[in-house]
């Protein structure tokens, strides 16, 4: 399995914070986002590939070419902000 969280407008875009799902027919992270984009107009939508976000696996930051392995945690959110 793998927990995904899902942080401010990708959070808003598709109407949950958090899931779990079976790690089955991907192995990196570019693997994963394209099978959330084939879920729908939601998903699509808020993971664009044009659009800023970032992706921290067990809490550290990585690039779409992140390996994945059974157990992780996966977070994608927009870009912090502030001053």
């Amino acid at each position: 399995m793998i927990t995904l969280l899902f942080f401010a407008s990708i959070r808003e875009a598709i109407g949950h914070d958090r899931e779990t799902i079976a790690f089955d027919g991907f192995s990196t992270v570019e693997e994963l986002l394209n099978l959330l984009r084939a879920r729908g107009e939601s998903y699509r939508d808020a993971l664009l590939p044009a659009k800023r976000w970032r992706v921290a696996v067990n809490q550290d930051m990585v690039d779409v070419t992140q390996a994945l392995k059974a157990g992780d945690e996966v977070a994608i959110f927009p870009p912090v902000t502030g001053g």
